[in-house]
């Protein structure tokens, strides 16, 4: 029906924050292309997007054919897209543009026992396939199972999913070490309006991460307060599974 684009901004000594929504629908074709200014603090931010010839894979993120551009008091600070040539001749900027890292991606999928995406832990690695498999009781065990592929090799696999409903453990991806976390309580015991949340979060020490609390939006918040750890090398990736009745 289609797409949207939204970028959040926060001052968090002074408590401000702002933000710059569009709803692209198909029939707007004016908001595909477009600029938005305000002021944050002391600071004047400058929102520039193209997205009028982007082309769209199967997820709802443009592949190529667009940009996005974050400018502050004059200084060109985010660069997202294929098109710097024409994001700089937008903006009126000169000189090489940042270099843009993935720190943290959110995706929302459904399904009634299985749940595939894609997922790049490394920006010079490849892509991968993640399955996350929910099995039912039936006659081959009492109690449902959990278990998470990555390009079809099995990762991690629950028995006992009954009273490890929540639980983290750590694999290897492109010779990274990844902490997994589960949380399918609201799967077993509220189907009618829970969903399941699974992260999977890049590391480079030994130490391994551990929920810091139960709920699955406390967890959330704190990864994303672990703002001191170099973003070109940890990534962490979460997932919404909505169970289809």
């Amino acid at each position: 029906m289609g797409h949207g684009l939204s970028v959040n901004f926060d001052d968090d000594p002074s408590s401000r924050q702002c933000a710059c929504k569009i709803d692209m629908r198909s029939w707007f074709f004016w908001k595909k292309r477009g600029s938005k200014a305000f002021e944050l603090g002391s600071s004047t931010i400058e929102v520039h997007w193209d997205l009028f010839t982007a082309k769209y894979g199967p997820g709802p993120e443009p592949i190529k054919g667009f940009f996005v551009a974050v400018i502050a008091d004059r200084r060109l600070v985010l660069l997202l897209g294929d098109m710097p040539e024409e994001a700089q001749t937008r903006t009126n900027l000169a000189g090489p543009p940042p270099e843009a890292v993935l720190v943290s991606r959110k995706e929302h999928v459904s399904g009634k026992s299985l749940y595939a995406t894609k997922a790049q832990f490394t920006g010079c690695g490849r892509a991968h396939d993640i399955v996350i498999e929910c099995r039912e009781q039936n006659g081959e065990f009492r109690e449902p199972r959990l278990s998470v592929r990555i390009d079809k090799k099995m990762v991690v696999h629950v028995k006992r999913l009954l009273w490890k409903f929540r639980g983290n453990q750590t694999i290897v991806v492109d010779g990274l070490h990844v902490d997994m976390l589960w949380d399918v309580h609201d799967w077993l015991f509220n189907p009618s309006s829970g969903h399941a949340v699974f992260m999977f979060r890049t590391r480079e020490n030994t130490k391994s991460w551990v929920p810091t609390s139960s709920s699955s939006s406390s967890s959330v918040c704190a990864i994303n307060k672990l703002g001191h750890e170099d973003p070109e090398t940890v990534f962490s990736l979460f997932i919404y599974a909505w169970k289809n009745q």
